[in-house]
């Protein structure tokens, strides 16, 4: 055995110094190991989370062992509990192994052993395969370190066997490429490519979890790349995307490329990488050429938000999410105007937090763009954000909740019912258009002419 340098949490220590105490083997294993060979080898500076532990003891011995402290017996029929350790929560698993599959996702039986190597090559890479003890003695048997060391991603036995068992490990695969920017070594680089069909029999939640977990790492572009063909076998929407060239001045990369540059700009959360992912997704579909041979791509904005919308539904994403995803998309080529009125309209429709965000997906997706006109696009959303943030600070309505006047006060001229809500709505139009200040004597006074032509017929001040 060799010795790591690792910290481990006094919660987690606990944990482990328990067992140990009481006669049974207990070792940190999975990402926190993993995390800390990578620390220690000087490849990434993350620090160790989510410390995992996996002991000899039984089921019914780890729960005596614990009996004193508050204990969730979480996966007992698989032999896992959830210890609470210093007001964190430790997983604790008994050491097992695996019956058959099925449906190429979960083992349809568990055996327990008392052999740590047996429990270790059931796992899935051997990067995730190392553990190590209370004084930071690590077990490898798979060579998990050496991998890591080389920076190659490796199933733990025969990849094929791997896949076929848990087929989700093909896109966690990606990810882990994602995370880490390793090569993925061939026999289970071209399993992962070849059994990709699989990820088909996989639950759409747990297809969206590893897809917005990947969407947020470092290397997530080359992933994008590499992996292309994985991508589209959960989003068969985004192949046409591959090599579309889209033979305009302002774009430099073909539809695809176009896509996984803008994802690599826009700063790693999941909702808003989400949205570069499939922000042009329906551009192929919406290809036309001018006389001059010219690519355009007029409406994609909207036909992509459609796209995004039915993808999403089918990957169970929450609502929230989905509806605000589609939103940013729909408007990700609304270039309106950098004056107070314009943006005012936008935040009114939306909210402030929705239009920098609209912001920062515009931005992503000029970067990955040509560099004709970028100076000026650049500029052009920093006068933006700049204006957006006057009216903010300075407090300015763009919202009803900010009007001087309210519902009482409408029922104080007479108003009722649907009345209220839409005599409310016009005097923020008329606000925000600058066509009266947010000052109760004028709004009340408006509201009382608007409510004397029947709140909304050719009522005054409107645009035609």
């Amino acid at each position: 055995m060799s010795l790591i340098d690792i910290k481990i949490p006094d919660h987690a220590a606990f944990v482990l110094r328990r067992l140990e105490e009481n006669g049974y083997e207990a070792w940190c294993v999975g990402g926190c190991v993993r995390d800390a060979v990578c620390k220690q080898l000087g490849i990434s500076s993350a620090l160790p989370h989510d410390w995992d532990i996996c002991t000899s003891a039984m089921p019914d011995e780890m729960l005596k062992v614990f009996e004193d402290m508050h204990v969730i017996p979480t996966g007992i029929k698989h032999g896992t509990i959830t210890v609470f350790s210093g007001g964190r929560q430790v997983e604790v698993t008994t050491y097992r192994t695996d019956g058959d599959y099925v449906e190429h996702r979960f083992p349809e039986s568990v055996k327990f052993v008392r052999d740590i190597k047996s429990d270790l090559e059931r796992r899935d890479f051997t990067m995730n395969a190392v553990c190590c003890d209370l004084r930071g003695n690590i077990y490898d048997p798979f060579g998990g370190q050496q991998d890591i060391k080389q920076r190659i991603i490796r199933c733990v036995g025969e990849p094929r066997k791997r896949f076929d068992e848990d087929a989700l490990r093909i896109l966690r695969l990606v990810r882990f490429s994602a995370k880490t920017g390793f090569d993925t070594e061939s026999e289970t680089e071209r399993a992962a490519l070849q059994m990709r069909g699989l990820l088909d029999s996989i639950s759409a939640e747990r297809i969206l979890s590893e897809l917005k977990g990947l969407l947020i790492q470092h290397n997530v572009m080359q992933a994008l790349d590499r992996y292309r063909e994985i991508i589209a076998q959960i989003i068969p929407e985004i192949r046409p995307c591959f090599g579309f060239e889209q033979r305009n001045p302002h774009h430099c990369y073909d539809v695809y490329e176009h896509i996984i540059h803008a994802v690599e700009n826009c700063r790693p959360d999941p909702l808003l990488r989400m949205v570069m992912l499939l922000h042009d997704i329906a551009k192929p579909e919406m290809f036309t050429v001018d006389q001059n041979g010219i690519g355009h791509f007029k409406g994609h904005p909207q036909k992509s938000a459609e796209y995004a919308n039915k993808i999403l539904l089918r990957l169970k994403s929450d609502n929230d999410s989905r509806h605000r995803i589609c939103a940013l998309i729909k408007e990700h080529d609304n270039r309106i105007p950098a004056d107070k009125r314009s943006v005012r309209r936008f935040i009114s429709k939306y909210d402030a937090d929705f239009f920098m965000d609209h912001l920062e997906v515009r931005r992503a997706d000029t970067l990955a763009q040509s560099g004709y006109r970028l100076k000026e696009k650049l500029n052009e959303l920093d006068e933006l954000a700049k204006t957006a943030i006057e009216l903010t600070e300075n407090n300015e309505c763009m919202k009803l909740s900010q009007l001087e006047v309210n519902g009482k006060d409408m029922m104080q001229i007479g108003l009722s019912g649907r009345d209220i809500g839409e005599t409310l709505k016009y005097l923020l139009r008329e606000v925000i258009e600058e066509r009266v200040s947010n000052n109760k004597n004028e709004l009340t006074e408006l509201a009382k002419k608007y409510a004397a032509q029947g709140c909304g017929k050719d009522s005054p001040n409107e645009e035609g």
